[in-house]
């Protein structure tokens, strides 16, 4: 039974219910439930939208609903078409003859457009949700996968979060929809060749949003106006950012300060890691080891340098907080066996509630902002259980297979929600992961726990491109991989180098790693306890390395109104800020099959050497006309050409006219 209700339609068919409403200009939200009711309060990545003219109709045949330029057509057995002014871009996968008597039989298969398999004795069901393929489509955005392909078509991902996974599950088609499973659950999504499968392993009803336009550029906007848009990115977080995997002393971190200082090379932000503190859970610098941290920050800033500090929701049972939390039942739970599963005696704090979300901040105020410290590096945001043990898992809002992905969006609440009270409107939270929604509470993603190989870092620019096209503009990487990067290596050296200048035209420019050879434990107490790598600034590599990366910080410098521009745009519009081709060239063909160059902003295209021992590589040049950022010729564009590319040149073009002074 097809039925309008105000401005939405409902379907209704056994126990099956599924509605249809506008949810923002030229878009649609599908909600289905086998429940009595559906569940609201819960819109998860979406904000409320305001009310918007639709055109429905109802018939014998079915029943329309239009919203400026999208259209769902749903048939009288429930089965949903999409159009786009007019023309069909996304259709539900039936293949069901066990249909009303009055359907032709069509098929033996019993395979519904939406299926649902209860969970016994519970509310929830494992849902899953078909589409008919589209031949020829292309795929993008969906979170940052540890993968080489850019297009999505012909992938499976996980809807789940790990350690350098995030599923932000947004994806973009160049049919011109874009499409967000609105679901938090742990499950999976196929985009085959014969069917579009999305699954929620646990969940009480289904729920996406899909809208359509002209452009990637239109769909980021529409999507981004939908789940919120960045805050502006602060200036002091536009340069260079100095980490190693941790400065183990007070002296050690101010000295490496100082000596960039007395370089003239200019420092955004100066990081200190994890494990300052004495026991996972404290939130306070170790005293032993950092006597005095307001002088310190006092320090750093005179030097023009902002302090931010490792954070993680991570507690031990011999953490001076732990009983309390507790007490007060802040901790996550697992339904079977011990919570204590991280690093051996550690549990997480459940960020999921509201209460615990302010009690860490309270800690982070009195323990480390009252001493002078800016910035917060929000780490272990999957959260990253031993095995991750999606099913054993609880939190206050429900089962991690229920709701587990929001746990990262929460995290990053957590940083916002603090800072905003407290008046402070530039709020960016380094974060090791984000869901849709994240980017709304400032978290700036990195790829995390990542590989120091030429492989690997390709693997990151597919990662950032796409994580742009999920709507999460802020992003980057350890610049030089994290795992095994040697100091004594000259190949390490080279890897550093040509990661040094793609690094240089990301969102953030942030050097980090774990650094062999590593450095023996301080003591064997607190803050103390643990080795640490090798040294990670720009004059450990040599004296060529480090006059490149001199080169590359200097031209970043430079390059502040634009970046700045690049991240209003963000701000005001939704728009990535390091781009695909075809994102600002989108009638190019050709763009459309580029995965190793990019977009930093509307004119700047970058690329990349990603290979050892390159000393030149083949490059795309778009339509239009482009100027050798180094070497000052104008190209015609429109073909391919050999770039040159030693050493301590990265192959950039600009767009004639356009950024006289680089």
């Amino acid at each position: 039974m097809l039925t309008k209700m105000e401005n939405c339609i409902l379907y209704r068919f056994d126990n099956e219910q599924v509605m249809i409403e506008p949810w923002g200009l030229d878009a649609l939200r599908v909600r289905a439930t086998c429940a009595a009711s559906f569940t609201d309060g819960e819109d998860h990545a979406l904000l409320p939208a305001a009310s918007v003219p639709v055109q429905i109709s109802i018939d014998e045949k079915g029943a329309s609903i239009i919203n400026g330029h999208i259209r769902c057509d749903i048939d009288r057995f429930g089965v949903m078409t999409f159009l786009r002014d007019g023309k069909p871009i996304l259709r539900e996968y039936e293949r069901n003859r066990y249909a009303p008597t009055d359907r032709p039989l069509c098929s033996a298969l019993e395979i519904r457009p939406r299926m649902y398999a209860p969970h016994t004795g519970t509310g929830c069901s494992r849902i899953t949700v078909r589409f008919e393929a589209n031949d020829g489509e292309k795929l993008y955005g969906m979170g940052q996968y540890q993968q080489k392909q850019l297009n999505l078509k012909g992938c499976t991902l996980e809807l789940a979060h790990r350690n350098s996974q995030a599923s932000v599950p947004f994806v973009v088609s160049n049919l011109g929809y874009g499409m967000l499973w609105n679901n938090p659950a742990i499950g999976r999504v196929t985009f085959a060749s014969n069917v579009t499968e999305w699954e929620a392993e646990s969940t009480s009803q289904m729920d996406y949003w899909i809208c359509c336009g002209d452009t990637p550029a239109r769909l980021e906007q529409l999507y981004s106006a939908a789940t919120g848009r960045v805050p502006m990115m602060p200036d002091f977080a536009l340069g260079f950012w100095q980490s190693k995997l941790r400065y183990q002393t007070q002296e050690e971190l101010l000295n490496v300060a100082r000596e960039y200082h007395r370089r003239g090379v200019p420092v955004g932000v100066m990081v200190a890691d994890f494990f300052h503190w004495p026991h996972q859970g404290d939130w306070r610098f170790d005293a032993e080891y950092w006597p005095d941290v307001k002088a310190m920050c006092d320090e750093l800033h005179a030097m023009g340098m902002k302090l931010m500090v490792s954070v993680w929701p991570t507690v031990q049972e011999d953490s001076e907080n732990y009983r309390e939390l507790l007490e007060k039942g802040y901790l996550v739970r697992s339904d079977r066996g011990s919570r204590l599963r991280h690093l051996g005696n550690a549990c997480y704090l459940d960020v999921t509630n509201p209460d615990a979300r302010r009690y860490l901040w309270d800690k982070l105020c009195q323990n480390y902002r009252s001493q002078g410290v800016d910035l917060f590096w929000l780490d272990e945001a999957e959260p990253e259980y031993t095995g991750y043990p999606y099913s054993n898992i609880r939190y206050s809002i429900g089962s991690d297979l229920e709701k587990g992905n929001l746990y990262p969006l929460c995290y990053a609440r957590m940083a916002w929600d603090g800072f905003s009270d407290a008046g402070q409107d530039e709020t960016v939270s380094l974060i090791r992961c984000a869901w849709a929604g994240s980017q709304r509470y400032g978290a700036l993603v990195w790829s995390g726990d990542i590989e120091s190989t030429f492989d690997c870092m390709r693997t990151q620019l597919v990662a950032g491109l796409n994580m742009g096209l999920a709507g999460i503009p802020w992003w980057t990487m350890d610049i030089g991989g994290f795992h095994f990067g040697d100091t004594r290596d000259p190949g390490f050296a080279e890897l550093l180098i040509r990661w040094f200048q793609l690094g240089t035209f990301c969102p953030v420019m942030r050097l980090h790693g774990d650094r062999e050879p590593h450095k023996a434990p301080l003591s064997d107490h607190g803050g103390g306890a643990l080795p640490t790598g090798a040294e990670n600034e720009i004059w450990s590599y040599g004296e060529e390395a480090c006059a490149i990366m001199t080169r590359m910080i200097g031209l970043r410098e430079r390059m502040r109104d634009y970046l700045r521009n690049a991240m209003r745009q963000a701000h005001e519009d939704g728009q990535p800020v390091m781009r695909t081709l075809f994102y600002n060239q989108p009638d190019d063909e050709t763009a459309w099959e580029i995965d190793d160059e990019f977009f930093l902003g509307d004119d700047v295209l970058v690329c990349p050497v990603l290979e050892r021992g390159a000393v030149s590589r083949r490059v795309y040049l778009p339509r239009g006309r482009w100027r050798g950022l180094w070497d000052h010729q104008i190209y015609e564009g429109g073909r391919w050409m050999q770039a040159d590319a030693p050493i301590d040149v990265i192959p950039v073009y600009i767009r004639d006219g356009k950024l006289a002074e680089l």
